[in-house]
């Protein structure tokens, strides 16, 4: 179901220079053991990005997931733009959070960089639940205007292809020449906080389980380490 959202997505960072790295075979599309599902992933190398990810995993009405998540460049001091969608086909159930997630809780890092989150914040309202996301630490490793939507599927009355369409060309605002830059990390800090959020998301990804379950724990273990978050292996 999330077909057109992937097509939304590698169309979004193809338009703005993007070309894809050839993966392992492996980590490109893979197979469960039951034949169940495949995950498949991408990897683009983009001007102004050090690393951008994709991933879309298709357990037919069991389970959907689209993930993609974007790191600048080190010389850049930007949020990491995260995305991640999960529809449960048995509850039809979708969890959607959508972020510029922060390298640092500072006022003016946001009031350098979330003008454009907070409006679409403010425009879907959808995107408010007051739900808690337990696994991650939301007052570190999220914006206080991060998108957060976990309810039926029915009951979104907004269109996704065109929420995250926005949100996409809200974040490429962000490397327009003409905004502000926020001056008050270095180089050495945005790579130490780089690592630290790939060390973070390594040990808390709730997805690892489920990858488990349908791949086997060595072909999880891998993509979590090695494809999701390589940088946690640097510590």
């Amino acid at each position: 179901m999330f077909d057109e959202l992937l097509t939304l997505v590698n169309n979004s960072i193809l338009s703005h220079g993007g070309k894809e790295i050839e993966l392992e075979d492996n980590l490109k599309e893979y197979f469960s053991v039951r034949g169940n599902a495949v995950i498949r992933s991408w990897l683009w190398d983009v001007p102004g990005f050090r690393r951008w990810r994709v991933t879309r995993m298709d357990a037919g009405n069991k389970i959907q997931v689209l993930n993609t998540v974007a790191y600048p460049e080190y010389i850049n001091n930007h949020p990491i733009l995260g995305i991640d969608l999960i529809w449960f086909g048995m509850k039809n159930k979708l969890v959607a959070v959508l972020d510029f997630q922060p390298l640092i809780q500072d006022e003016e890092y946001f009031l350098t960089y979330y003008q454009g989150l907070k409006s679409l914040k403010t425009n879907y309202s959808e995107f408010n639940s007051n739900k808690a996301m337990k696994i991650y630490d939301s007052n570190n490793y999220f914006s206080p205007w991060v998108l957060f939507y976990s309810g039926t599927f029915d009951a979104l009355e907004i269109s996704l292809n065109n929420l995250i369409d926005k949100f996409l060309n809200t974040y490429w605002h962000i490397y327009s020449e003409k905004l502000d830059k926020y001056k008050n990390l270095s180089h050495k800090d945005v790579m130490t906080l780089h690592r630290n959020y790939d060390t973070y998301s390594c040990e808390r990804d709730p997805a690892h389980g489920l990858f488990k379950s349908y791949f086997g724990e060595e072909w999880a273990n891998n993509f979590l380490h090695n494809f999701l978050f390589p940088l946690s292996n640097n510590q």
